[in-house]
C-alpha cells in the first residue's frame, strides 16, 4: 500500500467514527451552516461535536502547518480528505472568512506572534472575523478610502466608516483596512489592522437587501482604541496585503456555490417540478438543453479551480486569475438560479410559507445578484482581466 493509499484508507475509517450521521446530509437553510465564534448558536450538539472534532484534527484547515493548528496536509493528501468527505455528503464543519481570507494573508504577512495568536483559534472556530474593506466613497475604487487610524503613541486611533461589512454584526473580530498617511498617494498610506468588534466605539447597522434578508451591515468606528501589536505587515503598506487577500476572496466568491439546493442538482429538481419523458428525460427539451450546458460549464469551471489551485500551491500564484474565477463562476451561478427558477414555474415566486421553505429559492435568486458586485463587480474584474491577462490595452487611454 502506498502513503497516500494509507492515508486514504485512515481517513475514511477517521470520518466514518467521527463524523455524525446527522451531519451526513445536505444543508436545508442558512441556519445549518455553522461560523464558529463566541456568538454562536449551535443547531444541535451533532454540529457543535463535529467542528470539534475537525478543528482538533486541524481538518477545517488542512493544508495550514500544524504549528498553527492546521492539519499539515500536502495538496495530494488535502484533495483525498476532500473527496472522502464528499463521498459521505458531509456538510462543512466550518464556514469562515477567517480560513478562507485572513488566515492565508497572515501566513504570508504576519509576525509570528499573530500567527500563534489567530491562526488556532480560527481553525478551531473560536473567533468569527468580517472583513472592513468597502466604503460608502470606496467600493470599486477602494484604495480611496477614508478611515483614519491616528498613532497615538502607545495604541493606534481608528475614525470612519465601512459598508457591506459582511455578518459584522455577528462577528468577534474584523480585518480592516485603515489610512494611516494622509499625504501619501492613495495605494500608499494604508494600513492593515486587527482589531476586536465588541472594542468601546464599534457599532454596526444590518442592511436589508431585495431578497428581504441581508449578511450584510454598515459599520462605525468612533475613536476605536486598538493596540499596536494588531497592525499587520509594514506601517502604509497595508495594499500589498490587500491584494493578496483579495485574490483569495475572489476565488472564494466564484466557487462559492454549485448551483444544487438540499443536495439536488438542478436537472433532478426540474424533472420532479416539470416531469420525464418515456425515457427518463426532463420533458422540456429546450430547458434540458440549457441545464446540460450549464452543468458541463460547471465542471470545465471545477476543473480550471482545481487546476489553479495546483498551480498556485507550486509556487505559480494566482494573482489576476482570480478576476477570471470570480467573473466566470458569479455569472455562472447567477444562471444556475435562473434555471432553477425556470424550472419551478409559478411556485418559484413564493416568498414565505412551509412549502417554499420561507422563499428560500426566490430569495437566494435574488441573492446570487450581489455576488456579480460583491468583491469587485463584474464589470472591473473584465478591466483586470484585459489588461493583466490578455495584455489589451487600457480603454481610457487615447
Amino acid at each position: 500500500m502506498s502513503d497516500l493509499e494509507e492515508f486514504q484508507a485512515k481517513t475514511k475509517n477517521w470520518l466514518e467514527e467521527n463524523c455524525p450521521k446527522s451531519m451526513r446530509k445536505p444543508m436545508r437553510n442558512e441556519f445549518d451552516a455553522c461560523w464558529g465564534g463566541r456568538y454562536c448558536e449551535f443547531s444541535s450538539e451533532d454540529q457543535k461535536l463535529w467542528l470539534q472534532r475537525m478543528g482538533a484534527k486541524g481538518w477545517t484547515a488542512p493544508e495550514w502547518p500544524k504549528e498553527y493548528g492546521g492539519g499539515g496536509l500536502n495538496k495530494e493528501q488535502a484533495k483525498i480528505l476532500k473527496t472522502e468527505l464528499a463521498k459521505i455528503k458531509a456538510r462543512p464543519a466550518l464556514l469562515s472568512f477567517g480560513v478562507w481570507m485572513l488566515g492565508p494573508a497572515l501566513l504570508k504577512f504576519g509576525s509570528e506572534e499573530q500567527k500563534k495568536q489567530f491562526l488556532p483559534p480560527i481553525v478551531r472556530g473560536e473567533i468569527r472575523w468580517c472583513q472592513g474593506y468597502s466604503e460608502p466613497g470606496a467600493g470599486s475604487d477602494l484604495a480611496s478610502l477614508q478611515t483614519k487610524c491616528d498613532d497615538k503613541g502607545d495604541h493606534y486611533l481608528i475614525n470612519g466608516q465601512k459598508i457591506w461589512t459582511s455578518y459584522a454584526d455577528q462577528s468577534d473580530w474584523i480585518f480592516c483596512l485603515v489610512r494611516t498617511n494622509r499625504e501619501a498617494k492613495k495605494h500608499l498610506g494604508i494600513s492593515f489592522i486587527l482589531f476586536d468588534m465588541a472594542s468601546q466605539g464599534v457599532s454596526t447597522k444590518p442592511i436589508t437587501l431585495i431578497s428581504g434578508k441581508s449578511p450584510f451591515c454598515e459599520t462605525f468606528f468612533d475613536d476605536v482604541k486598538v493596540p499596536k501589536q494588531q497592525l499587520v505587515g509594514t506601517l502604509d503598506r497595508g495594499w500589498d496585503i490587500a491584494k493578496y487577500l483579495l485574490t483569495h476572496e475572489r476565488e472564494m466568491i466564484g466557487g462559492s456555490s454549485d448551483g444544487s439546493m438540499g443536495g439536488r442538482g438542478i436537472g433532478e429538481i426540474a424533472v420532479s417540478a416539470l416531469g420525464a419523458n418515456e425515457n427518463g428525460e426532463l420533458v422540456d427539451s429546450a430547458l434540458r438543453s440549457k441545464i446540460a450546458t450549464a452543468e458541463l460549464d460547471g465542471w470545465a469551471f471545477l476543473l480550471t479551480m482545481e487546476r489553479s489551485k495546483d498551480e498556485a500551491k507550486a509556487g505559480h500564484g494566482i494573482g489576476a486569475r482570480s478576476s477570471m474565477l470570480k467573473y466566470y463562476g458569479t455569472e455562472l451561478n447567477k444562471r444556475r438560479f435562473e434555471l432553477l427558477m425556470a424550472s419551478k414555474g409559478l411556485s418559484a415566486l413564493e416568498w414565505e410559507g412551509e412549502a417554499s421553505n420561507d422563499g428560500q429559492l426566490p430569495r437566494q435568486w435574488l441573492r446570487t445578484k450581489g455576488n456579480s458586485i460583491e468583491g469587485g463587480t463584474s464589470e472591473v474584474q473584465l478591466n483586470i482581466i484585459s489588461k493583466r491577462i490578455l495584455g489589451l490595452p487600457d480603454p481610457k487611454v487615447n
